[in-house]
């Protein structure tokens, strides 16, 4: 199970920094207006993207900064959002190599932000719950993108396992460009 979580921090990182470059494309105006995704802006939801792995890493860890909202913009810049996201994907990817096959069957204890309660949860399953969260909202601002720059970066699972090669029994790594969007009518 371990190897997997390795390759899903190493995509994490992989997906934000395709995010981070086709954002860096967007007018300020457009990349901080709102455009109705649960955080509002591309800029809105690329900082709750920061707050949630900050607010787990500290749970999985005990240390660096737990943010406490869920809403709180911590960079209002993007060269400083984006530096700091490429330290936390770091973080991860040091903290996921760090734990070992018994921490991952192992609990963590903590509180919810939103609904405050008290939690213990499998390591190994808030993992995969990080890994989704990001998925899902990284969803969201490659949305945010193809509407307003009518184009996005491909973020498959596929295209960084094949461009890596991780997880390839045959073959070797490929500059795989992913699907092309089809046009419309």
């Amino acid at each position: 199970m371990k190897p997997m979580f390795e390759m899903l921090a190493g995509y994490n990182a992989w997906a934000n920094e395709r995010v981070y470059a086709a954002a860096a494309e967007l007018a300020d105006a457009d990349y901080r207006a709102d455009q109705g995704a649960f955080f509002g802006s591309v800029h809105g939801t690329l900082n709750h993207l920061l707050v949630g792995d900050r607010v787990w890493m500290h749970r999985f860890t005990g240390a660096g900064p737990s943010p406490a909202r869920l809403d709180q913009i911590l960079h209002d810049d993007f060269d400083g959002l984006r530096a700091a996201r490429k330290a936390e994907d770091a973080r991860i990817i040091a903290y996921v190599a760090s734990v070992t096959p018994g921490d991952l069957e192992g609990t963590i204890s903590y509180r919810t932000i939103s609904n405050p309660a008290d939690i213990e949860q499998r390591l190994d399953l808030a993992l995969v719950h990080v890994f989704n969260h990001q998925t899902h909202h990284r969803g969201q601002v490659h949305g945010l993108l193809t509407r307003i720059a009518n184009a996005a970066p491909s973020l498959d699972l596929i295209l960084y396992q094949r461009q890596t090669g991780i997880g390839l029994v045959k073959g070797a790594p490929v500059a795989a460009t992913g699907p092309q969007r089809r046009s419309a009518g």
